[in-house]
């Protein structure tokens, strides 16, 4: 069994992952589907100003918090190799890194930089603004699976 610090990280790392799973999954289950309903420069402007509220502490303490977790305990995992549990933290570590952060880079902020460059009440953003829903809310799905896949590889661990 995981035992002292390595016991803590672990619960920090369920902890973490599983409270961005929940705020990923907010967003694809509730915030997005009422942006959709609203007209479109509100919508992009609402959105614009969630993505602004982001990157305040608050978020980004969680977040980055749970990147930074998952890169620890991946690191010592390969380093200390553990009787029990290697290959879920291992599995839990890469879920959160490639699926959450990863694709939160790659795919998610570029489409939130786009939407601000057009500015909420350009014809542009209208335009954009459907295409916008569909592909950040489908790679919002990604990232809420693959948090919540993190979790749940994390407390495997530590059975």
């Amino acid at each position: 069994m995981i035992e002292g610090p390595y016991l803590v990280l672990t619960v920090v790392g369920v902890l973490a992952t599983a409270l961005v799973a929940g705020i990923f999954c907010a967003f694809s289950v509730l915030v997005m589907r009422g942006l959709a309903a609203l007209p479109p420069a509100q919508g992009a402007a609402t959105m614009n100003a969630i993505n602004r509220a982001a990157l305040t502490p608050a978020f980004m303490v969680v977040f980055l918090g749970a990147t930074l977790v998952s890169v620890v305990l991946a690191v010592v995992t390969f380093v200390l190799w553990p009787r029990e549990g290697a290959v879920e933290l291992l599995i839990g570590s890469a879920s959160y890194l490639l699926g959450a952060f990863g694709v939160t880079a790659a795919a998610n902020v570029p489409r939130n930089d786009a939407l601000m460059r057009h500015g909420a009440d350009s014809p542009e953003a209208a335009a954009y603004w459907p295409s916008y829903l569909r592909e950040w809310t489908r790679w919002n799905h990604v990232r809420t699976m693959a948090s919540a896949a993190s979790a749940l590889a994390y407390v495997l661990a530590l059975l």
